[in-house]
């Protein structure tokens, strides 16, 4: 099952002519209504991003900035758990 948020990249004819040949046969695809972030976990991992990462932090340079997405990536790979739960997709 792969779920997409409707973006009009998904509806290109290269897409669908993926999703429609024997590879795409593999998935069952559910789109999620156009405009509907809120029914996007992305978009809650995006924002807690931006909220730790980015929001009101003074960065020095450009690598500081990566060096910060970088702990931030490591934090969420070792902590699934709680992302999950954060990003409300988990009890």
């Amino acid at each position: 099952m792969l779920v997409l948020d409707n973006a009009r990249i998904h509806h290109a004819k290269m897409v669908q002519a993926f999703l429609d040949g024997e590879e795409g046969a593999a998935f069952h695809f559910i789109f999620l209504p156009p405009y509907s972030p809120q029914l996007n976990p992305i978009e809650r991992l995006w924002k807690w991003l931006k909220d730790e990462v980015i929001a009101n932090v003074f960065h020095k340079d450009q690598n500081d900035i990566a060096q910060s997405i970088t702990r931030f990536e490591q934090y969420v790979l070792q902590h699934p758990d709680e992302v999950l739960r954060c990003i409300g997709c988990a009890a």
